[in-house]
């Protein structure tokens, strides 16, 4: 007579990417032994009923040949970044015919995915270098808000724009999406902003289902709580010498720096301190903002081939 297989427990995830992950779990030596097989099975939490599996009795997600634990699991499915999954898993013995005898399925454990690595940052920005174009020159950076946005600024706020928290537009896996406070674009002479005692990261690219790219960049102070939380998460741009945004020091004395940005995308500034409007002007400014290029907190475009890289979106 076949002894059924135990039941997994105690299930621990760890080692957890935009991508991957490892999973392990309490086995008995004499299961250990005979086990040929795991079946994984995986959903989004924000699934109706994440705890009822279609079928009890089958693998629906993932077959694998049993391994010493801990298993890694990449690449099975496309997961996203920053999504939360809930996971349970089986044991099982391939019997001689082709069937399974397998265990009950474990409890459910539920994790969340993390934000891109630099790696996969710089994946992002060697697809955005193609898409910059030259670069031209500039003298300002602006700040396109309504005059009750100002007004408040100066009355209410002794006239500081204080550092908000970047919403979730663009790429899922940023990793400044909802977690680095900066002041998006700022209407502020280019060179208190801007200057050689700052450090320039590049922070996404993304589209939103239109022929425009959008590519983000962080500016934070040397040594600045901005630039402290950026080092680790963001791949630093050369100041004088990248395809998005440039500030070239003086040629002879007395000369201004050169600021350039990329024609053919449109950027995104994130400044990571309060900004004063006395360090520049509020006025009417030439054109204007299509609504349908707002981003805020607008989805990233998953089927661009431009601006999309091979891990979860």
């Amino acid at each position: 007579m076949e002894v059924g297989l135990c039941t997994p427990c105690n299930i621990q995830i760890c080692e957890v990417t935009c991508d991957s992950f490892r999973i392990m779990w309490d086995m008995t030596p004499e299961d250990t032994a005979r086990a040929t097989h795991f079946f994984i099975d995986l959903s989004r939490k924000d699934h109706r009923d994440p705890n009822r599996f279609k079928h009890r009795d089958v693998p629906t997600k993932l077959v694998a040949k049993a391994v010493p634990l801990p298993m890694a699991v990449r690449g099975h499915w496309f997961l996203s970044p920053r999504t939360d999954y809930c996971v349970a898993v089986q044991t099982a013995v391939r019997q001689p015919d082709g069937d399974y005898l397998v265990s009950e399925w474990s409890q459910v454990v539920e994790f969340c995915t993390g934000d891109y690595a630099i790696e996969h940052l710089q994946q992002l920005q060697d697809k955005a270098k193609g898409s910059a174009g030259r670069l031209l020159k500039f003298s300002v950076f602006y700040r396109n808000q309504h005059p009750e946005y100002f007004s408040q600024v100066r009355n209410e706020c002794g006239g500081w724009m204080h550092p908000a928290l970047k919403d979730n537009s663009g790429s899922h896996g940023s990793p400044v999406n909802g977690k680095l406070r900066g002041v998006s674009s700022a209407a502020t002479l280019t060179g208190h902003l801007f200057n050689h005692n700052t450090s320039l990261y590049f922070a996404d690219f993304y589209c939103m289902y239109t022929a425009y790219h959008y590519v983000v960049l962080v500016l934070a102070p040397v040594g600045s709580e901005g630039d402290n939380f950026c080092r680790t998460r963001l791949p630093m741009l050369d100041l004088a010498c990248n395809p998005f945004l440039t500030c070239t020091a003086p040629q002879r004395p007395g000369d201004e720096p050169l600021f350039c940005h990329a024609s053919d995308v449109i950027l995104e500034v994130l400044f990571t301190e309060p900004v004063h409007l006395d360090q520049g002007t509020v006025q009417q400014i030439s054109g204007h903002q299509l609504m349908s290029l707002t981003t805020a907190n607008a989805k990233k475009d998953p089927s661009c081939k431009v601006c999309n890289i091979s891990v979860g979106r």
